[in-house]
């Protein structure tokens, strides 16, 4: 008879600590080496990385435009157990001041805050697989700058790699698994599920009437005609695309309301009018990880997050922009 797993509950403090390694202590070095797997898939919604180098440069990256940096973690979700390994659903809030040169120009001595999402398969505190969004376009927006011309300026790099993640550049890993069985996980996959076949009828009647959203771009938004504006211009640029959960975690902890976690895609032609402005045709994966609270009302608290970026390098890569480019939301900071 197959044993059965016991839950890792120390899987949220271990995530946290990581946290604190990478980007408040900066233990780039025998520190991160300690904590990652050699053979590390670090599935970057900019680009797939390999190994703890792709992590150290992706840190690098960041610190170097922001020496300041500080991160806190603001929920952690898992499932797994102690035999088979755990992967964590983790929500991170960084700040720092814009005082070094680099991926986003010349330092302006501006504060910004961003969110970082990721869900992290670790087993034996060594990290092999990484899924992990940043919100390049919040940075973006609160430094005065163009998306799709930086997009495209980041496309056209020598030492871009091969570009943003897609499934072609995907590979296989170690943790196969799909989440876990919990009513909350289950019932906001459904919901997703259901506004993306068009069923944006779903969003009233599923998200109390107060509920805050927090959306890529920093954007925040109010009660379910901000949730139906966000969801119905990421279908309408993209109608025709495959919505795929890939990953879905349920959560009921002590002093804390149901939650659940869920790791997205969205992958198809970009045809319609919508969140990235004109349509180009051109083929576009969309990484997604969205957190959500619920209460009496249904969905009282969602955090979804894709870059932006990503995708308008995607679009724009390597050509010209159209005339006519989707105008940036006015940007709200981060809460």
């Amino acid at each position: 008879m197959r044993r059965q797993d016991t839950a890792d509950d120390s899987y949220p403090a271990f995530l946290r600590e990581v946290a604190e390694t990478l980007w408040t202590r900066r233990r780039l070095d025998a520190g991160l080496r300690e904590l990652c797997h050699p053979q590390l898939l670090h599935r970057q919604a900019l680009a797939m990385g390999y190994g703890p180098e792709a992590l150290r440069a992706d840190a690098l990256e960041l610190l170097a435009t922001l020496p300041d940096l500080a991160a806190h973690t603001e929920d952690v979700m898992h499932c797994g157990g102690v035999r088979t390994g755990s992967l964590g659903a983790q929500r991170l809030l960084l700040q720092g001041t814009h005082a070094g040169g680099g991926v986003f120009g010349a330092a302006s001595g501006k504060r910004l805050r961003f969110r970082m999402m990721s869900e992290v398969y670790a087993k034996d505190r060594r990290i092999s697989e990484i899924w992990a969004v940043r919100d390049t376009g919040a940075i973006l927006r609160q430094l005065g700058c163009d998306g799709p011309d930086w997009a495209r300026q980041r496309a056209r790099l020598p030492v871009g790699g091969d570009g943003p993640f897609r499934p072609a550049l995907d590979q296989p890993g170690p943790y196969t698994g799909g989440g876990n069985g919990s009513q909350w996980g289950m019932a906001f996959a459904a919901l997703l599920e259901r506004i993306m076949a068009a069923g944006f009828s779903e969003i009233p009647a599923q998200y109390d009437p107060a509920a805050r959203m927090a959306y890529p771009g920093g954007v925040l938004a109010e009660g379910p005609a901000g949730a139906e504006r966000f969801w119905f211009a990421l279908r309408a640029a993209l109608p025709d695309a495959r919505f795929v959960i890939h990953h879905r975690i349920g959560a009921e902890t002590r002093l804390m309301p149901p939650r659940a976690a869920l790791r997205w895609s969205l992958t198809g032609r970009h045809l319609g009018w919508g969140a990235f402005g004109a349509p180009t045709g051109a083929e576009v994966h969309v990484m997604g990880l969205s957190h959500a609270e619920f209460g009496p009302d249904g969905l009282r608290r969602e955090w979804t997050l894709y870059d932006e970026a990503a995708v308008w390098m995607q679009i724009h890569g390597g050509v010209a922009l159209p005339d006519a480019a989707a105008p940036m939301p006015e940007v709200m900071a981060a809460q």
